[in-house]
């Protein structure tokens, strides 16, 4: 008998032959069973999409049906599979169906779907094409292509972007080494979020700056505070006779004639050149974009006295960068600096190096 034959061999006898052509065909009969019987799970609904997938592996595993019939099975397969959200394994199914037949227009439709929910576009627009070669008139083929062409759009605007921000970035990190200013961890950002100097036309640095009222550690921001500006300027605007005094200042100290501005002195550890690509990157559509790490660490120093705070005055007639540019001054994601007044009783603690920011 045939099932006594051993596997690879060939029948010698009619009643060989005969007995496997019964096996085939008994084979084939259950694999289409067992489609068809996976294809009335599909119409159950959800709870029985186990099943049908269930069902179309074991006809497939029968191994009984032609090519065409199989690519239909796996057709089937990756239907359920996308329907499940199994993009990747829908995919496999439908490029298996596609194999074995190429002119399965179903199959094309599922391979297209699967690969653009996966954003392979490359593959699906050729698995797109091809089922508009078969049949050019499928509205369902002719949406997915158009979302294709969107999102090939969309991703060459964002690679577009993304190219900008990491010039845009490198462009002011190496304005900021050029003038041999120093950049430390961000601070306070709760009061000024992600803010970021820019860099002009004329390649000047605008930055925004944080003053901070140190008695009360309420704040000002300047937007746009030039790095060749000299800090009067700003001062005389926001201090000037016509501006309301400070809410806060019922003694009325705050006044042009009184204030001074101050720095703190090695507050912080440089940032490296790498660290700060990465900060000015943050925020846009590059700040996922590894750019890899420094090949040598920057040397960085300890700029922390570790002698309590060391309060450096502003000469209010420097620029900002030639403060800036102190070798004494990390600048804390965005200079910040301390305003007191000489007519407050806070005034000597504050010059005495007793008082520290809140931590």
């Amino acid at each position: 008998m045939a099932l006594w034959m051993e596997a690879g061999s060939e029948p010698t006898t009619a009643s060989e032959r005969a007995d496997i052509d019964g096996i085939i065909a008994i084979k084939e009969s259950v694999a289409l069973e067992l489609k068809e019987k996976g294809n009335e799970y599909v119409k159950m609904g959800k709870k029985h999409y186990s099943d049908a997938i269930d069902c179309y592996t074991r006809a497939l595993n029968q191994k009984a049906l032609c090519d065409s019939e199989n690519s239909i099975i796996y057709a089937n397969r990756a239907h359920v599979n996308l329907l499940l959200g199994n993009y990747r394994r829908a995919l496999e199914d439908a490029e298996e169906a596609v194999r074995l037949c190429p002119t399965n227009v179903k199959a094309l439709y599922r391979a297209t779907k699967a690969a653009l929910t996966l954003d392979l576009l490359t593959e699906a627009a050729l698995f797109c094409r091809a089922g508009l070669e078969q049949s050019p008139s499928n509205d369902e083929l002719k949406k997915l292509a158009k979302q294709i062409d969107l999102r090939k759009s969309e991703h060459e605007l964002h690679e577009a972007q993304i190219k900008e921000a990491v010039a845009a970035a490198k462009d002011i990190a190496s304005a900021i080494e050029n003038r041999g200013v120093k950049l430390g961890k961000p601070m306070y950002q709760e009061l000024t979020g992600i803010k970021k100097p820019i860099l002009d036309r004329n390649n000047i640095l605008h930055w925004p700056a944080l003053l901070l009222y140190a008695e009360v550690m309420s704040s000002d921001f300047i937007e746009d505070f030039c790095e060749t500006d000299v800090f009067s300027a700003h001062l005389d605007m926001m201090f000037s006779e016509t501006c309301p005094p400070l809410p806060w200042d019922r003694e009325h100290v705050y006044t042009r004639e009184a204030v001074e501005l101050y720095y703190e002195a090695g507050s912080a550890v440089p940032l490296s050149k790498t660290e700060i690509l990465r900060h000015f990157l943050e925020g846009t559509p590059a700040s996922l974009v590894d750019i890899g790490c420094d090949e040598e660490k920057d040397a960085q120093q300890d700029w922390s006295s570790g002698k309590g705070h060391k309060w450096i005055k502003v000469d209010e007639k420097k620029t900002l960068h030639s403060v800036l540019r102190q070798p004494d001054v990390v600048i804390p994601g965005i200079p910040v600096f301390y305003v007191v007044s000489k007519g407050s009783n806070f005034y000597k603690e504050f010059r005495s190096g007793k008082w520290a920011p809140p931590s």
